[in-house]
């Protein structure tokens, strides 16, 4: 059984390279699993660094989920900022 590696955050991906990320999760693309918990994360981060359309794509994807996934979605982009591993916009 061939594993694929999927990219995960990291302090140096630029909003578009996270919102590249969230798209992947959301679509199942690159054959990443379809995630719609990692995708609002992504999105999340990638609205933190500025990014206006991951914005929307954040919002449109949390009328898809149930409440309890947005909020784990929240808490894991929330540990990944405490845990000084993605940057804020300056």
């Amino acid at each position: 059984m061939n594993e694929v590696s999927l990219p995960l955050p990291t302090p140096e991906m630029s909003a578009d390279d996270l919102m590249k990320l969230g798209v992947m999760y959301s679509t199942g693309q690159n054959g990443a699993p379809v995630d719609l918990i990692s995708a609002h994360m992504m999105f999340n981060l990638a609205a933190m660094r500025g990014s206006l359309e991951a914005t929307h794509c954040r919002r449109e994807l949390s009328r898809e989920m149930e409440r309890e996934d947005v909020a784990e979605a929240q808490r894991a982009a929330r540990q990944w900022i405490d845990q000084g591993r993605v940057g804020l916009a300056a």
